[in-house]
């Protein structure tokens, strides 16, 4: 029983540090899911793609916290096999195998739905945040609440190929912000980042660039080429942004008032 007791301890902690891990994570830059990914894959030991692990080496904040995980996740595995193996074939235990199964089954099962609750998510995110900012120094920022990241809102990255739309263009030229685009930054084919470009910078062949807006735009801008076909495809963008400002405008209480 003893073992069953310390399985499940050992499991609702790699739960809690994992949460931890991708709250810290999410901090630094990284979406939730990303995070969530990252945290997870290196709890296991699995391990990640190459552009990803390039994202959390090249940041020093995302490197300790994927090294201790990997510490952790190390030691926890091999802990979670030995109470597993203790839990089933210790002797002089009164407790049937059967019974031994079905508190094991029980306890995973009350673990799953602590994890999966919405109240529990919210009141464990609050704790983390609050422990992230009295004891390291992390720099807790929610992105999400900051970018408004809900709905069809969403951040992106678009990579610029030479027959695309985008390329050799302006950004006054290109005017995405009237298709409800914003461009958040610009990585060069040298690994140079320009951070707030200004409208006088170009979008060149092998950009990769970090976009803000609505989601459905994005892949329809990805799919743009150039010609008159694209600067067609850009009118029609700019007219459907202009009627959903006006639709919110309308909708909106404080301009009714």
């Amino acid at each position: 029983m003893i073992a069953i007791i310390s399985l499940l301890t050992i499991l609702a902690l790699t739960i809690i540090i994992n949460r931890i891990a991708t709250m810290a994570l999410t901090h630094t830059g990284l979406s939730r899911e990303v995070a969530k990914f990252q945290a997870r894959s290196a709890l296991s030991g699995v391990g990640f793609t190459t552009s990803e692990s390039e994202k959390i080496v090249n940041h020093p904040v995302r490197r300790r916290v994927i090294l201790l995980l990997m510490l952790v996740g190390n030691v926890g595995i091999v802990t979670v096999i030995s109470s597993l193996i203790i839990t089933f074939v210790s002797f002089g235990e009164s407790i049937s195998y059967m019974t031994r199964f079905l508190i094991l089954i029980s306890g995973v099962a009350v673990l799953i739905g602590f994890v999966s609750s919405k109240w529990v998510d919210r009141k464990l995110s609050r704790l983390i945040n609050w422990s992230l900012r009295r004891y390291t120094h992390i720099e807790v920022q929610d992105y999400s609440s900051i970018l408004h990241l809900a709905g069809e809102y969403s951040v992106t990255e678009l990579y610029v190929e030479p027959e695309d739309w985008l390329a050799n263009r302006t950004l006054l030229k290109l005017d995405l912000v009237a298709e409800g685009i914003l461009i958040l930054g610009i990585t060069r084919k040298d690994g140079t980042y320009i951070g707030t470009p200004l409208a006088t910078t170009k979008i060149e062949p092998y950009d990769n660039l970090i976009l803000y807006g609505r989601g459905s735009c994005f892949k329809r801008l990805d799919q743009r080429r150039r010609g008159r076909l694209g600067d067609r495809e850009h009118e029609k963008a700019v007219e459907e942004q202009l009627e959903i400002v006006e639709e919110e405008v309308k909708e909106d209480p404080a301009e009714k008032s």
